[in-house]
């Protein structure tokens, strides 16, 4: 499959949050994710954080999708059942090698966010 097939296939997996199947689509050995204000260094971590988010997911909605080789770009509205948060732009930065997935880099308005929770995030550090 092609990068941008993955990734799409990826980004469809966590919309029905069918989350062994997106598992399956990220490396085991050398992953990162890098957002505003957390960052994991396991896929298992960064996981169970998103299966944390399901609760409030109303929908995940793919807005654009495009890729420059191994890189692929994504924007994405983050739909909420969570009023104070609304709906979230992210924009996200996937990297694909060997079929799989091994880097994440997102970028939102943190600050909804940590509102949200708190202030209290998650961290591989």
């Amino acid at each position: 499959m092609q990068p941008k097939d993955i990734v799409a296939q990826f980004i469809a997996d966590i919309q029905a949050q069918r989350l062994d199947e997106a598992k399956a689509l990220l490396a085991e050995e050398g992953f990162e994710y890098v957002g505003p204000n957390m960052r994991f260094l396991s896929r298992d971590d960064m996981l169970t954080y998103q299966f944390g988010m399901f609760a409030i997911q109303k929908d995940l909605v793919l807005r654009q999708l495009s890729a420059d080789g191994e890189h692929v770009f994504a924007i994405l509205d983050y739909q909420t059942h969570f009023e104070p948060i609304g709906d979230v732009r992210l924009a996200v930065w996937f990297r694909v090698r060997n079929d799989k997935i091994h880097t994440v880099e997102t970028f939102y308005n943190a600050a909804v966010v940590e509102n949200m929770l708190g202030g209290n995030l998650p961290s591989a550090e």
